[in-house]
């Protein structure tokens, strides 16, 4: 292995886990696909099965036997040993690292790894019966939780509008546990989200579309016409305004979750793994 030692957070191999943004990471370091951080054991060692290629690694010294050595197993196992000795492996003192946030950590373990090419929502959309769509949805806990439980609930992948957030920041791949790795997903284009054009697309590939929102003329998600479609879009809106009303409008179903004590709604993700159950049933 390619061990070295980190004595000083400000040493030019830390930018790349210190001082880069995500967006940066996406567009500078490797323009035509870019890469991307994952931290904890878990996360990556799903990131490596599902065959994404590790460039770098960073590691608190007391974690490199107990919690990295899977994760190097799986670089050896997955990309070769040429790999193994080939890319570094960053050593530092959790003093050191405590400065990576400014805030005590309580996860160990980064690796940088390269980004596949980005699907397309055509070739997504082939052989799928019943995907998420998620209109602008910005909080990465929220896109997380939802990646989870579309892959727990058997959902056949998730689609995301050109606004949402990235399914590989790091936050979100993390509150996944991972799931971002398993599950096909795509993000659409500007042009390809903007007005009803995202409709027309699911539409065009037999989708029947089913938005989660509360109108007069709403269905209850446990409802057995709709689990009968083939092919089933379920739409989720972004926090607060939920989804747009023309997307509203356009859509082949509404449907709400039964709720008591004058509750509304619930929050995006737990409204989703609600409607995957319901609806894969």
């Amino acid at each position: 292995m390619n061990l070295i030692g980190i004595k000083d957070i400000n040493a030019p191999e830390m930018d790349v886990f210190a001082r880069t943004t995500e967006r940066q990471l996406r567009t500078y370091y490797e323009p035509d696909e870019g890469i991307f951080l994952a931290e904890s054991a878990n996360v990556i060692l799903r990131a490596l099965e599902a065959g994404y290629e590790p460039l770098s690694m960073l590691v608190e010294k007391g974690r490199l036997e107990v919690e990295a050595g899977p994760v190097l197993d799986a670089v050896g196992k997955y990309c070769g040993r040429e790999k193994l000795d080939t890319i570094p492996v960053y050593i530092a003192e959790r003093e050191i690292l405590i400065n990576l946030t400014g805030h005590t950590l309580v996860r160990g373990l980064w690796m940088t790894l390269r980004r596949k090419p980005e699907t397309c929502v055509e070739d997504f959309c082939k052989d799928k019966r019943r995907i998420a769509v998620l209109f602008d949805v910005v909080n990465p806990v929220n896109v997380g939780a939802i990646f989870r439980s579309a892959a727990a609930l058997g959902m056949d992948g998730v689609l995301l509008t050109h606004a949402s957030v990235d399914p590989l920041t790091r936050r979100t791949a993390r509150v996944s546990m991972g799931t971002v790795f398993q599950i096909p997903w795509a993000q659409a284009s500007l042009e390809d989200s903007e007005g009803l054009a995202m409709m027309k697309l699911l539409g065009s590939y037999g989708f029947k579309t089913v938005a989660m929102a509360l109108t007069d003329d709403s269905t209850s998600v446990d409802n057995d016409e709709i689990r009968s479609n083939e092919k089933i879009a379920v739409l989720l809106g972004t926090e607060g305004t939920g989804l747009p009303k023309e997307v509203i409008a356009a859509s082949d179903y509404r449907v709400m979750i039964p709720m008591y004590h004058g509750v509304d709604s619930l929050n995006v993700a737990a409204a989703s793994a609600i409607s995957f159950w319901e609806l894969m049933k």
